[in-house]
């Protein structure tokens, strides 16, 4: 099946130490890349921010994490149960597809292949 573009944002636990917060982060990172089969187009770590209210947890902040990546629609749920099993750590979090993308890039696929010119040679005429 065709791959699609999916957003990511997920916010991991302010009680970890820094270093735990940063394997958090590269442990989702494996598993868009390992368990998912996706391709990471984009990726950004935006660090501690506050939260709008006070989580059922009592966080009131939390380190933010964004990206942006392509995978195959049957293995995104796989990312979702894997972020269920990992909730104490990351407490919340959100996938969604991004079908803006995904028709910008279809898009630009097509007038790329449009401006490419055909180059026809016309044959050395060697009689003189």
């Amino acid at each position: 099946m065709k791959e699609r573009i999916y957003e990511v944002m997920f916010i991991v636990s302010p009680e970890l130490s820094e270093e735990a917060r940063n394997s958090e982060v590269e442990k989702v990172k494996s598993w868009i890349e390992e368990r998912v089969g996706g391709e990471i187009q984009h990726w950004e770590r935006w660090g501690m921010k506050k939260l709008a209210y006070r989580t059922h947890q009592g966080y009131t902040e939390g380190d933010y994490t964004w990206g942006i990546f392509k995978a195959s629609p049957e293995k995104v749920n796989e990312l979702d149960g894997l972020f269920k099993i990992n909730s104490q750590n990351t407490f919340r979090w959100q996938v969604f597809r991004r079908e803006d993308l995904e028709k910008a890039e279809k898009n630009k696929e097509k007038k790329a292949a449009e401006n490419q010119e055909v180059v026809v040679e016309e044959p050395v005429n060697t009689e003189e």
